[in-house]
C-alpha cells in the first residue's frame, strides 16, 4: 500500500484533482466523495499499467503543508 497525495481543488461543476507524483493522472467528481474514489480508480489503473509495461512505478514523495499569512 502507497499513500500518494492528491491535489484537489473546486471548479465551477464540482471537483478536480492531480496527483504530484503521478505524472497525468487527473480526475474529476461531483463531490469530493465521487472525486477521491474517481482518483483512487485512476491512480490504481495508472499503477496497473506501468507495472503491466515493465515500467517503475514512481514512489510518494510529494507532502503538502499550510502556512498562516495575513489576508
Amino acid at each position: 500500500m502507497s499513500n500518494y497525495l492528491i491535489v484537489i481543488e473546486a471548479s465551477g461543476t464540482g471537483f478536480s484533482a492531480y496527483s504530484p507524483d503521478i505524472s497525468g493522472c487527473v480526475s474529476t467528481g461531483k463531490s469530493r466523495e465521487e472525486l477521491e474514489s474517481q482518483m483512487r480508480e485512476a491512480i490504481e489503473l495508472h499503477v496497473d499499467g506501468l507495472r503491466e509495461d515493465g515500467q517503475p512505478v514512481p514512489a510518494p514523495s510529494s507532502s503538502a503543508a499550510y502556512v498562516v499569512v495575513a489576508a
